[in-house]
């Protein structure tokens, strides 16, 4: 009888140990949307050890931390392809990422537009440290940053040596993570690249190649030409090809967008991988200099050209009519920036150039050289914006940085990308459905960027989830008051850890540098 007594204790203990641990955390009553076409309904989901698995509601229920979703929708957390907030990031008081947060952002790809330093390694250890961060990352080598290393500002092609010295640059960056290599041949140094040298330093790279394109308007070569060059490298270099923030830049080329989509879908009928990735508003941002003198060259080389009067007659022309291709000077609000007093922030080039008694032109020449601003443009169609957002090749990106609230005023897209999509587009305007809306946000990029395990809700992968209200997501940032966070995030998860509850933050820093 003893006997039999032990026997039953020893099977109930070994009962106990057999039953799994509960669940970190547990999410019940969700709307899955899952980033995947086909895949979506009513789930449960569960989080362990920083990954998922997928459950029924009663093992869910048994979690450490119980999320009612109470119908909201969860959603693998999303991707924003292309972001400039490493340039901030590492800030003690901006690595939370509650900007992004807010959004439902838990990954973000750095580096574009060929910036970003050289050494990935350092940069990569510089995010970890001190605490963390808020968003994972992943990271590029930047084309312009290498050419730099190695050519300075030269305007020529490379020598042999500094071709092979570029490449490996180029291959060290891929071996300390980098998902491929980055351009902006608008901007300079990439300007003075052939699309040769490009296809080259794209071959070393492999992986993707995303390029801030030669030409998104009609200043040079065009923008159709440009979207081209860039299926050229993707076809040559055997590398995915992404065309940053596809638009059809002012109204000479407003409608131009059913070329440039006709354009890829003929590309990706012939096998070449290429995508775009593109933000939701109608104003881009950049530098003043790079809009109105883009090929007036440094601060002395504009001072030498205004001391003669015919090369100052010719800059001034040049400038008036870059102006002229962006919508106008009333199109072109100035953001912040050394050359523009405080007072600028915020207001558009026609007004300030008015109140200094001077053409647009001149203005523009002068806050250049005075050090200079960033500006938000208007130029861009709302047709044009619609018909590349519906394509299925086009991922969600804000193009934007990681700022708080002071005397500039940005673009909006820094605190409302992803919100705006999901509330103006999906829910007000009715260009995309959710499903496809949210996988232009998650499996999309996560499969462009080879990012494992990472943009589906399924059992192994890693548990980066968003919670959200399709209903009440919204955007509050504006072009007059750009740093109001979305709002309609309920709960972000980040690698396991929630750092999002009840829609604040919590405080917690889970995000990694992705590896390639």
């Amino acid at each position: 009888m003893r006997q039999f007594s032990l026997a039953l204790i020893l099977a109930a203990a070994a009962s106990v140990a057999a039953q799994p641990a509960p669940l970190d955390i547990g999410i019940i009553n969700a709307r899955l949307i899952n980033g995947v076409p086909g895949i979506a309904g009513a789930a449960n989901v569960g989080v362990r050890n920083g990954r998922i698995e997928m459950v029924d509601a009663a093992v869910a229920r048994g979690a450490r931390l119980v999320i009612d979703a109470g119908g909201q929708v969860v959603a693998p957390g999303f991707i924003d392809a292309h972001s400039h907030g490493l340039e901030t990031l590492g800030r003690p008081d901006i690595r939370d990422a509650k900007a992004l947060l807010a959004q439902g952002v838990t990954t973000i790809v750095g580096n574009p537009d060929g910036s970003g330093p050289v050494d990935l390694a350092k940069q990569a250890a510089d995010l970890e440290a001190n605490g963390g961060i808020g968003v994972n990352v992943a990271l590029l080598i930047g084309h312009g940053s290498v050419r730099s290393a190695v050519m300075g500002g030269a305007n020529r092609a490379p020598t042999a040596d500094e071709l092979e010295r570029m490449r490996a640059l180029v291959r060290k960056g891929v071996a300390d993570g980098a998902f491929g290599l980055s351009s902006g041949l608008f901007y300079t140094p990439g300007r003075f690249a052939t699309t040769e040298e490009v296809i080259d330093l794209a071959k070393a790279a492999g992986g993707v190649y995303m390029s801030h394109i030669r030409d998104e308007g009609d200043y040079a070569q065009g923008v159709v030409a440009s979207v081209d060059e860039v299926i050229r490298i993707a076809d040559e270099a055997k590398v995915v090809g992404i065309v940053s923030h596809m638009k059809a830049l002012g109204p000479d080329n407003w409608g131009r967008s059913k070329d440039l989509i006709a354009h890829i879908d003929a590309a990706r009928r012939r096998g070449v991988r290429v995508w775009a990735d593109q933000y939701p508003y109608e104003a881009s941002s950049t530098g003043l200099g790079a809009a109105v003198l883009p090929d007036a060259g440094a601060a002395a080389s504009i001072r030498e050209a205004l001391a003669d009067p015919a090369k100052k007659a010719k800059l001034l022309a040049d400038a008036k009519e870059n102006i002229r291709r962006r919508g106008g000077a009333h199109s072109i609000q100035i953001a912040s920036g050394r050359g523009a007093a405080p007072e600028m922030n915020g207001k558009r080039l026609d007004d300030i150039a008015g109140s200094h008694g001077v053409t647009p032109e001149q203005m523009a020449v002068d806050i250049v050289l005075a050090g200079g601003a960033s500006i938000v443009s208007f130029n861009m169609s709302e047709d044009d914006i619609r018909a590349i957002m519906r394509q299925p090749w086009t991922m969600t990106s804000s193009d934007g940085a990681l700022s708080l609230p002071g005397p500039s005023v940005p673009h909006p897209r820094n605190n409302g990308a992803f919100a705006r999509k999901l509330g103006v587009y999906v829910r007000e305007r009715k260009v995309l459905s959710l499903e496809e809306a949210v996988r232009s946000m998650t499996s999309l990029p996560a499969q462009v960027f080879g990012f494992k395990d990472r943009g589906e809700l399924r059992t192994g992968a890693i548990a980066d989830i968003v919670v959200f209200d399709p209903a009440t997501i919204v955007d509050h940032a504006t072009y007059e008051r750009p740093h109001q966070l979305s709002t309609g995030v309920s709960w972000v998860i980040v690698n396991g850890v929630v750092e999002w509850r009840n829609g604040q933050p919590t405080g917690a820093r889970a995000g990694v540098v992705l590896k390639r």
